[in-house]
This record gives structure tokens, sequence and C-alpha cells, in this order.
């Protein structure tokens, strides 16, 4: 085990990537705030967004599953949580955890009490928030797709449309453009002494929390020092031909106020580390280049190893 650190740390994004910060951080800091992209539209959490006009659960779902202990409850909770229907009906595909938050939702009439209660059940080391408390959309102008002008925009909508694009990502807006922020998630990240992003899909779970215009400001803003963890491999689609550096560039063409305090990556995922490092000193920042992935060769980040990198960089080793 890495051993305790004392403070508080709020981590954003959605999916596998924060699925995997979350094992990690849990490991490590008493203080725990996910607070997770909300902007989903395929699978199960679209088809619940259509039906009840709710925040997609999906990525939510996840990151509470994250938080659940290694003993036999929490592996347990986490384990149903994930379980997905099979069979031929119309409960077909959807999850355990998804229905649960969804009903919570109907229950209660309020998206982070239900959210609370989910946590308590599991006995989650964490808390999990929306990023917004506004249903949304994520827009992309692509570059690419037209054979005929390959320079040519096009404009490609919703969540999973931008994810599977076959072209280059220039920049993604969000629908609506000014979506209300979880109060709760702004007050964990002015309190935050230390803000993770990454890993994960870049343009639909991590850079989405800097263009939610509250939350922005929230985080250029707070005290809280910022740790970029990279991806272990380009995402078909999203960052297909993506360098590490240009994962950074993204993210600060986003968010050009952003302060970063240390960018952490995996060596098998850094061609050219000479270069990554002076584009990285360049923004007033350290590089930490560590062995932070499975050593079965799959592009997964190990959670122990991860923890042990998080726990140094925050004791400053």
């Amino acid at each position: 085990m890495s051993g305790q650190v004392d403070a508080s740390v709020v981590a954003l994004g959605g999916g596998h990537g924060l699925h995997a910060s979350l094992s990690a951080l849990r490991r490590v800091v008493d203080e725990l705030t996910a607070i997770v992209t909300v902007a989903d539209n395929g699978g199960s959490s679209g088809r619940l967004r259509g039906e009840f006009g709710v925040l997609p659960p999906g990525d939510l779902r996840m990151a509470l599953a994250a938080l659940c202990g290694d003993d036999e409850w929490g592996q347990t909770w986490a384990r149903l949580l994930q379980h997905r229907f099979d069979g031929t009906g119309e409960m077909k595909g959807h999850t355990v955890g998804n229905l649960l938050i969804v009903g919570l939702w109907e229950l209660l009439g309020n998206h982070v009490a239900a959210l609370e209660w989910v946590g308590r059940l599991l006995g989650a080391h964490g808390r999990v928030l929306p990023m917004a408390i506004t249903p949304m959309d994520i827009h992309a102008e692509v570059r690419g797709l037209d054979p005929a002008d390959p320079d040519v925009l096009t404009h490609v909508q919703g969540q999973v449309a931008v994810a599977r694009t076959e072209g280059h990502l220039t920049g993604i807006q969000l629908d609506p453009p000014d979506p209300e922020p979880c109060p709760e998630a702004i007050e964990a990240v002015n309190s935050a002494d230390w803000i993770v992003l990454g890993p994960g899909s870049w343009f639909t779970s991590v850079i989405p929390h800097l263009i939610v215009p509250g939350l922005h400001r929230a985080i250029a803003g707070s005290d809280g020092r910022v740790i970029v963890v990279l991806n272990l491999e380009e995402q078909k689609g999203e960052t297909s031909g993506y360098q590490p550096e240009d994962l950074l560039g993204a993210l600060l063409h986003h968010a050009p106020d952003l302060a970063v305090h240390t960018v952490l990556a995996d060596p098998r995922a850094v061609p050219d580390a000479e270069l990554l490092e002076q584009v990285v000193v360049g923004l007033g920042a350290q590089l930490v280049i560590e062995d932070v992935s499975m050593d079965d060769g799959s592009p997964r980040h190990d959670p122990e190893k991860l923890a042990g990198a998080y726990a140094r960089i925050m004791r400053g080793v």
C-alpha cells in the first residue's frame, strides 16, 4: 500500500479513465470527490435519459463502483452496480446501477442526495457528483470526413458520434453552452488541495469539464494543484494520431488559463520524452514519467501503481 495522504482531492472525468483514477485515489486519500461528465447519449444511459429526461447515469455509476472497497461487501456491490441485464426484452442492456440511480432520482427529486444515498449503501470511499445538473450534448468540429475536401470542417453531434468519429477533432462545444454546474461540485473544487484531470476519453470525458463555464472558472481560480494524467494509447476516433504533447495542446486550447502542476505519463506512451519535457516545462509544470500500466500489456492503468504515483506526487517525493 502507498499510505494515506492528508489532502482533499477532486478527480474529474468519466468512464473507464475516471474509474481507474478513482480506484487508485481511494487507496491514498481520505477526502475524495469525483466530478463526472454527464453528456452520454448512448446505450442504457441514453435510453434512460430519453425516457425520463434525467442526466445520463452511466458514468456516475462507474465512478461509484470504483469507490467501493476491496472487501467482499464492496466488491459484491461493485459487481452488482455494473451488472448488465441479458435477454431479449426491454430490459436487455440496462445495468442495475443505472436503474438504481434513476429510481432514487425519481424518489428523492435531487441528483446529489440520490448519489449520496447510493454511496452510503455501497460504503463508497468518497462522493460522486455530476459536473452539471443540466442535461447536455457534445458537439464537435471534425476535419477529414469529406474525401472530396479533407480540410473542410464537418459538424458532429452527440457523445457517441463524437467518440466514434474517424476524422480529426479540432474542438468541442456543449449544447446548451452554459449548463448549470452542480453547486456541490463547485464547492469541492474551491476547497481542493489537488485536482486530477484524466486519464480517459479526452474530448468526451476530460475536456467537457473545462467548457462548463462555471466549473471552468472554479478550476482556473482554485488554489488546488492540477495533475494531468495522460492516456496510455491513442483512442481510435477521438485522438487518433495524437502524441502526448497533442493531448496537452487540446486541453490548453479549451482552457488556456489552466495552471498545471504535474503531468503524469507512462513511459510506454511517451515516444519522445525530451519533447514532452520541453512542452511540460513550458507550461510551468513538472513531468513525471512512471510505470503506471498493467503488467499484462493491456492499455489499462494499474490501480496500485497509479496510487503510488499519486502519493509520491502529492507528498512532493
